[in-house]
């Protein structure tokens, strides 16, 4: 089932040397920490995947920049920019949660997620959502509470989301979440799709791309038919 988504003063001179020698550190340290690769300890053993590290014997769904592992009860969508027809998400429907993941180039040494997940929190606080951010085992993630439509069902009109993300090696995996698995202390509905998460493969190829750039996707060929 294909979805189609619509188109986030002049400073005084300082006389002091070593203060300023002090604030060279601090922002060499800074812009470090920014470019540093986050992802867990465990990656390569427990996933998200690089290409190269996954099983490959097992049925993976192959959509191009990403693979799925099937499994009971998982539902996926792709979904489709409509001013270019062209896919840019996997939606994964699992265990009472959503999972959009997309996959992006990367540099070989540096991260994405340190300044992405910057980016998203002050997107989301212009919206007028609530953002915290918090360390688990797949590394620092936001916990955010958007502004949503009133309804019946939801009757505060609050949505809670969770961002995540994983630099692998010269790619940059993302994960939206929303259902169960956004819920903080929902363990058991957090441990499943976070475990979805995990098996995510990521082909980057070998063919040079601008760090950003959205990892290609392509519609998955059935069985048989190739």
């Amino acid at each position: 089932m294909i979805r189609k988504k619509k188109n986030a003063d002049e400073t005084s001179d300082i006389v002091d040397t070593t203060t300023d020698s002090q604030e060279i550190i601090a922002e060499d340290v800074i812009e470090e920490a920014v470019d540093a690769k986050s992802a867990p300890a465990d990656r390569v053993e427990a996933g998200p995947y690089d290409e190269s590290e996954a099983n490959p014997v097992r049925p993976y769904i192959d959509l191009g920049g990403v693979k799925i592992l099937p499994r009971e009860g998982l539902n996926l969508r792709l979904e489709v920019e409509e001013s270019t027809q062209r896919i840019i998400a996997v939606g994964l429907d699992y265990a009472g949660s959503t999972l959009q993941v997309q996959a992006f180039a990367a540099p070989r040494s540096a991260g994405l997620w340190h300044e992405t997940r910057e980016q998203i929190t002050a997107g989301l606080k212009s919206q007028g959502g609530e953002v915290r951010e918090v360390t688990t085992a797949l590394g620092p993630e936001l916990f955010a509470t958007l502004p949503g439509q009133v309804t019946a069902e939801n009757p505060g009109g609050a949505r809670a989301a969770r961002f995540v993300g994983v630099d692998g090696p010269r790619w940059f995996l993302r994960g939206v979440i929303a259902g169960a698995g956004a819920e903080a202390g929902n363990t058991e509905a957090i441990d499943a799709i976070d475990d979805l998460f995990r098996s995510v493969v990521v082909v980057r190829g070998g063919t040079p791309m601008p760090p950003r750039d959205l990892l290609a996707l392509k519609m998955p060929v059935a069985p048989g038919t190739e």
